[in-house]
């Protein structure tokens, strides 16, 4: 059975290629205003708003700060739909599985270091390996407990 990490991981996939895709640098309302042949002024009809504002939309969205609604009423208007999505770096079980590693690496370092203080150190390389493989298996048995340490 997959994980949820591991099931959005799949459907990530068809998103690849279009991962560098990037906005154009104008943005992606005034790429196709321009594309279509449309002014500014027949951009603003369509939106019923101004000139001025349509242009203003325009800057927003290059700038990056256009609200997803106005960015879909701009991409209705010229005949375009917006596709959402928050596209992860690396798959989402490669980010918890590292999570997990780190989160366990600190909570081995504070026992080791309280079993030195009492001089009660363990030295086995094995054990240790063994100890956090165990560790990284439960924490990621129960992910939201990766994300309450710093």
């Amino acid at each position: 059975m997959q994980t949820p990490a591991q099931q959005l991981d799949k459907r990530f996939a068809v998103f690849a290629p279009l991962a560098t895709a990037l906005r154009p640098e104008k943005g992606w309302i005034k790429a196709v205003r321009e594309a279509l042949g449309m002014t500014t002024a027949q951009l603003g009809k369509r939106l019923e708003v101004s000139q001025q504002r349509a242009a203003m939309i325009e800057k927003a969205e290059a700038d990056g700060s256009i609200t997803l609604k106005s960015l879909e009423q701009a991409a209705q208007s010229l005949g375009c739909r917006v596709i959402y999505v928050l596209y992860p770096e690396e798959p989402l079980h490669t980010t918890m599985r590292a999570r997990a590693e780190a989160v366990a690496d600190q909570q081995l370092r504070s026992v080791e270091q309280t079993m030195r203080l009492e001089d009660q150190s363990v030295t086995d390389s094995d054990l240790r390996q063994d100890t956090r493989a165990r560790l990284v298996a439960e924490l990621l048995k129960r992910p939201a407990r990766l994300w309450d340490h710093p």
